[in-house]
């Protein structure tokens, strides 16, 4: 027996690439999924000496992508037992009557469609085996919404929908399946909503301690480390000065 295998979508950053990097320490082999080759290539060198690694390029959107790369993988990588469904993204933030309409393609193709396609070309291994686990990045926004959140937030609310039907789908099969909801998470994140724009995003995470990348990817160890008989169906992680998607204490000055 090796070890387990972690497919790991969205690793070239943020919780992707943190997530890898700490199943790694923690004797998984990874197979990392993103966009930015050159960043795939880069992670092979801060995992752990020894680690079985091997990566794919896609874009989750493109289902042809997605069948294409992992219909691919070698034998030796295809009982693939723990499945992070990470890649993700927010795009603008705008009212709803004001949005923009590739904006919500972006997002519903991305955080919806795309954690879609992936476990589509996924589950049929783990139910034919009988285990795995599966373990959705959603969000805060997934639980609640907030101004300006409409799209975004209705993409997450899909992905914790999803995750539950998920759980019940694929329990005769022994599988289990997870949903992590973070609050504030300072990554690319906001960089990538403001569409790079500096001075709207670094504001984000100004006047408190925010999460940080390496504190999901402590809680997906955690659970992905459990007993068999043992799964965390449902976690929201917020940091410490966060009580809501609105509400967050900041000390300036």
């Amino acid at each position: 027996m090796g070890n387990k295998i972690a497919f790991v979508t969205g690793a070239t950053s943020g919780i992707g690439k943190a997530c890898a990097l700490a199943l790694a320490e923690n004797g998984f082999d990874i197979i990392a999924c993103g966009r930015r080759e050159e960043r795939l290539k880069a992670l092979k060198d801060e995992l752990p000496a020894g680690t079985k690694y091997t990566y794919l390029v896609f874009d989750v959107r493109d289902k042809i992508e997605v069948v294409s790369a992992i219909s691919g993988l070698a034998e030796d990588w295809r009982n693939i037992d723990l499945l992070i469904n990470n890649a993700g993204n927010a795009h603008g933030l705008d009212p709803i009557q004001t949005g923009d309409l590739d904006d919500w393609d972006a997002m519903i193709d991305i955080n919806v469609k795309g954690l879609l396609y992936v476990s589509k070309a996924l589950i049929p291994g783990m139910t034919e085996r009988k285990s795995g686990q599966i373990i959705n990045i959603g969000s805060i926004a997934g639980k609640e919404v907030y101004p300006n959140g409409n799209v975004y937030c209705a993409s997450k609310h899909a992905v914790d929908a999803l995750t539950k039907s998920m759980r019940i789908d694929l329990n005769p099969f022994g599988i289990k399946v997870m949903g992590i909801h973070p609050g504030l998470v300072e990554t690319e994140f906001s960089l990538i909503r403001f569409k790079g724009n500096t001075e709207r995003a670094s504001p984000v995470y100004q006047g408190y301690q925010p999460l940080q990348a390496q504190d999901i990817a402590d809680i997906v160890v955690f659970a992905a480390t459990r007993p068999a008989h043992v799964v965390l169906a449902d976690v929201v992680v917020l940091p410490t000065a966060q009580a809501s998607s609105t509400i967050v204490r900041k000390e300036m000055g």
